[in-house]
């Protein structure tokens, strides 16, 4: 197969959302028959047909649809690029771009990136964080969307690899008033029958939560869902229910809300995490600084 053409390939994108060739001449300002052109000779290339012609416009094949997905991820790819290359030409000599879970964002890890960047050293080096499950942190770096990932070490990290990070500790939050708070520790299987404030399914602490209760032969009774620890910690000083959350964030906050952090006495509530990559010989210079300074900040 020739190479693809990253315009043409733009214009099949465009023409496939606005499933119209005239609107997308018009907003690119080129001829509507220029852009035929150009997927005509798209359709050449793959050899197949890409586009069905309807009465108003346009719909991809299953050619189409598939060519369209690996299309989005090469424009995507292409544009990373392009602003990589800005930033070695304003200066910024690294650009190290990392997966992690909320519980490490929410966490020390700010904390430790700051640090970092804060050496003078390291002035010319940038760092995007972006926050997602463990298993797509994993997946993400097998794929190549980013350098770091940093989750839960208990995620399938096979073809990676790894450093060890930090640790953390699950306690159970609960308002000041109600019965668990007045425990001095608790085993997760005592509080079972309370209603829980409860994270999104696939998040570290809820599959976690979701296994050690299907090993008591129970479930998680959910009241509320919320989608990050700051807005769980928010419910549990309303008295709405209780809540399992790292101590290390919770405590913060308990020191001035109404609510209490009550550890929890189960072995597998300390948790370790995990620095994951492809390969460290293959990590950029700025990457590799990080990971050891990382390491570093990791260390008891």
């Amino acid at each position: 197969m020739r190479d693809l053409d990253l315009l043409t390939l733009r214009l099949f994108v465009a023409v496939c959302d606005s499933r119209n060739i005239a609107r997308v001449a018009e907003q690119e300002a080129i001829v509507g028959s220029a852009i035929s052109k150009r997927l005509a000779q798209l359709e050449s290339t793959v050899g197949t047909p890409l586009l069905v012609r309807r009465r108003r416009g346009v719909a991809p094949t299953p050619a189409g649809e598939t060519l369209l997905e690996h299309a989005r991820t090469m424009l995507a790819s292409a544009g990373q690029i392009e602003r990589d290359m800005a930033a070695y030409a304003t200066g910024i000599r690294g650009h190290v771009r990392m997966l992690v879970t909320a519980s490490v964002m929410a966490e020390s890890l700010a904390d430790d990136v700051a640090a970092f960047l804060q050496n003078p050293a390291h002035r010319d080096i940038q760092i995007s964080m972006e926050e997602r499950v463990s298993p797509e942190v994993v997946r993400g770096i097998h794929e190549g969307s980013a350098s770091i990932g940093i989750c839960w070490d208990a995620a399938d990290l096979q073809g990676l690899q790894t450093r060890p990070y930090r640790s953390d500790h699950l306690a159970i939050v609960a308002h000041a008033s109600h019965p668990v708070a007045q425990l001095p520790s608790v085993r997760f299987t005592d509080v079972l029958e309370h209603e829980f404030v409860s994270m999104p399914a696939l998040s570290a602490v809820q599959v976690l939560l979701a296994r050690a209760a299907a090993v008591e032969g129970k479930t998680l009774a959910h009241r509320v869902l919320v989608s990050n620890f700051d807005a769980a910690l928010r419910v549990v000083r309303a008295n709405l229910a209780i809540s399992v959350v790292p101590r290390e964030v919770a405590e913060p906050f308990a020191a001035t809300a109404d609510v209490r952090v009550v550890p929890l006495s189960d072995a597998w509530a300390q948790r370790r995490f995990a620095i994951c990559f492809r390969s460290a010989e293959a990590l950029a210079p700025a990457a590799q600084l990080l990971v050891e300074h990382l390491l570093g900040a990791g260390r008891p």
